[in-house]
């Protein structure tokens, strides 16, 4: 115990010999917060503009876009078939609601069909939208149900319906949407930052290996189980420190609720450190030098980061390329804080849990077997 002692002091000394290494491993996740803060801090716009792009001249079809026009917090336009790419992508219109030739028809036999809802926003646009506009045609489809198809029926008991005087209570609730984003935003920057600060620190074995300091240790009482463990745990207790300051800087500083209890996040994060401290091992283990494990680093960190949404939303993406995401530890880290933020309990995340620990032990005992191959000091010149 002694000598790990000893060998994380030097590791300390080593990785904090400069202001660029503080900078790295604690300026750059702040900064994370920082960026979150542009893309979703400045005047949340609560109005959801949706497109409407209506084929069928019935007057059930009508009286639905105007039904979308009387809700509130909305914008509805009319647009043409050929415009709504364009609107969208551009970021003009949150969402587009098609209603196809036939819709109105399909109301007054009872089996909605015929409308399309299209967003590039994922869930936090589309249901909202479907709340109000689905429940509305479930009840004129409901009418159509009830009348067996006899259209004097069916238009008798419609207009009644339109005509109905309803009692309605509202409550203003805070909107927390744009907090959730901005937490879910920094914890994606933050996996980034971690990963590369664990394979920064791990690089350190690399360094000591083209010295030959790594080969002068082991030939003193001192063995490689404890060199590597050494820098294990100042690597894990660096992440801590990431952690503990960004979760920090969040709530206090930038005053941003993440809307779950801090400890839940905090646990959720420190489990990630795992896997990211084995990643980061198993790379220096097959690297044969520091320009390899950079470029290993590189090739590995930023796509996965990508694939597995820590720069935007999964929902956006192509089915395939969520299936991929669902290999990636980032994903499962990020899956469980999206899955507290929507109110499930700490207890219902072990699956998640389970899984980072098995990347954990997977990218561990890769690295473990890669290193038993690779002491050979000939291989590093």
């Amino acid at each position: 115990m002694k000598d790990i002692v000893w060998l994380m002091r030097n590791v300390r000394k080593v990785a904090f010999s400069s202001k660029r290494s503080i900078l790295l491993y604690f300026g750059l996740p702040i900064i994370g917060i920082l960026v979150s803060l542009l893309l979703y801090g400045g005047g949340q716009e609560n109005i959801v503009r949706i497109g409407v792009v209506n084929h069928d001249s019935n007057v059930l079809a009508a009286d639905t876009v105007s039904f979308m026009e009387g809700l509130e917090h909305t914008k509805v336009k009319v647009i043409e078939a050929s415009e709504a790419e364009e609107q969208l992508t551009s970021g003009k219109l949150d969402s587009v609601v098609q209603l196809d030739a036939g819709f109105s028809q399909s109301l007054r036999d009872g089996n909605p069909a015929g409308i399309h809802l299209v967003s590039i926003k994922g869930a936090q646009v589309t249901s909202f939208v479907k709340a109000y506009l689905y429940s509305y045609i479930d009840n004129v489809a409901a009418i159509g149900r009830t009348t067996n198809g006899n259209a004097a029926q069916f238009d008798q008991a419609y207009a009644g319906y339109r005509q109905s005087a309803f009692k309605l209570t509202t409550t203003t609730v805070e909107d927390d949407s744009a907090t959730q984003e901005m937490t879910y935003q920094t914890i994606g920057f933050l996996i980034m930052f971690m990963l590369f600060s664990a394979v920064n620190l791990s690089d350190l074995i690399l360094s000591e290996k083209v010295s030959r300091t790594y080969f002068r240790l082991l030939s003193t009482p001192i063995h490689a189980r404890q060199y590597v463990a050494s820098n294990v745990l100042v690597n894990f207790i660096v992440m801590t420190l990431q952690i503990v300051i960004t979760l920090g800087m969040v709530r206090y500083v930038f005053r941003i609720d993440p809307g779950i209890p801090l400890w839940q996040l905090f646990v959720l994060m420190l489990m990630f450190a795992l896997p990211a401290i084995g990643l980061s091992l198993a790379i220096v283990a097959f690297a044969k030098s520091k320009s390899a494990a950079n470029a290993m680093q590189n090739l590995i960190i930023t796509p996965t980061c990508l694939l597995a949404g820590c720069f935007f939303p999964v929902e956006i993406m192509p089915e395939t390329v969520r299936k991929i995401g669902e290999f990636l530890p980032q994903r499962w880290l990020l899956d469980g804080l999206t899955r507290l933020q929507q109110g499930e309990a700490f207890s219902g995340l072990y699956l998640n849990l389970l899984v980072l620990l098995a990347f954990a032990l997977a990218f561990f005992l890769l690295a473990v077997y890669r290193f038993s191959k690779n002491n050979d000091a000939r291989l590093f010149g």
